[in-house]
């Protein structure tokens, strides 16, 4: 089985140890930096599997990080962020990461979170590919395409589509989605919000009268084909 490449981005040397040596248990390649210069060259060069970005950093913050990085990639992003900077890790989530774990955190979460999202990237696609009008799934490329162009999601974004797509009509709550989607048994459910209105700003028209991913007031979403 071929190893993944996670960088870990982070200013405290404790914590970038810390992370490195569970990471590496889990089966991991990790390469290491302090700062969001240093982090983008890098990725620019090795193109890594996924990244582990602390929002707090010197000179360019992970969020401008995030921000560059989606610009040009659809690597999959897990922020570290404070317990107070909940602002922030919405303004994340918004940016494009694919999930998040809050300082202090657990090593032994933290790699489990980045497996998930890892084995999520690599291919826990439908047997099949969906279609709905002019929006398909590609489930083995794992690519989205509207309207013949391709559409940038990022990991849990396309996660998120696929299991709307595949459930046509039911509805689901926040706290059942981030079971389902993001294999989390708590959580914020926030972030299932922020996903949604990404993924509403891609594939719908009018996003503010969505036609596609519906609210189901006092419930959650549900998907409608076209």
């Amino acid at each position: 089985m071929t190893q993944s490449t996670v960088l870990v981005v982070d200013d405290d040397l404790t914590v970038r140890d810390v992370v490195r040596r569970y990471l590496e248990l889990a089966g991991h390649r990790v390469a290491l930096a302090d700062n969001g210069e240093d982090a983008l060259a890098w990725i620019a060069e090795h193109d890594p599997d996924l990244v582990v970005l602390d929002l707090m950093l010197p000179g360019i913050d992970g969020l401008e990080v995030c921000r560059r990085l989606r610009q040009t990639s659809g690597v999959p992003v897990v922020m570290l962020t404070a317990l107070g900077e909940e602002e922030n890790r919405i303004a994340g989530l918004q940016l494009g990461a694919d999930d998040y774990v809050t300082k202090p955190f657990s090593p032994r979460e933290l790699a489990l979170r980045v497996s998930s999202v890892l084995r999520r990237s690599g291919g826990s696609a439908p047997a099949t590919d969906v279609v709905d009008g002019d929006l398909r799934l590609d489930a083995g490329a794992r690519r989205a395409t509207l309207a013949g162009a391709e559409l940038p999601l990022t990991t849990r974004e396309f996660d998120l589509l696929t299991f709307l797509m595949t459930h046509p009509g039911e509805a689901f709550t926040r706290e059942q989605l981030l079971e389902k989607v993001w294999g989390w048994d708590f959580g914020d459910q926030s972030t299932v919000t922020v996903h949604v209105r990404r993924l509403r700003e891609k594939i719908e028209k009018a996003p503010a009268k969505p036609a596609r991913i519906a609210t189901v007031w006092g419930v959650g979403y549900r998907y409608d084909r076209a």
